[in-house]
């Protein structure tokens, strides 16, 4: 199983700072999220999002400058400012766009 992001930027005893970068038509390796996190997109695209499965959960349209808080609810993950939005902790994303896609994500411990 991968990690979180492309590569831990900072950590300390609260926090892991990710650096996640993923390019037109890359998928990130299954991953499962262990804690709360919030991510802040730099260079937006569309991530088509799929659980453990390969099942296909619908795409995700990030704009650079969003910001996206989400808490872990047992095996989901919900975006704390649009509840209705969940998915598992487990899964994967691909990015559908044309651009590179970047995001800051922050782990709290």
């Amino acid at each position: 199983m991968a990690g979180v992001g492309s590569k831990i930027v900072f950590e300390d005893d609260k926090i892991k700072v990710w650096e996640f970068n993923l390019e037109p038509g890359e998928q990130t390796p299954l991953h499962t999220h262990e804690l709360d996190y919030i991510f802040y997109v730099i260079d937006g695209a569309p991530l088509e999002v799929f659980d453990a499965n390969g099942n296909d959960l619908g795409s995700l349209d990030l704009k650079s400058g969003d910001v996206v808080p989400i808490r872990r609810e047992g095996d989901e993950l919900v975006v704390i400012n649009n509840p209705s939005r969940r998915v598992p902790v487990t899964h994967s994303a691909r990015n559908t766009g044309l651009n590179s896609y970047r995001e800051l994500l922050i782990e709290t411990k």
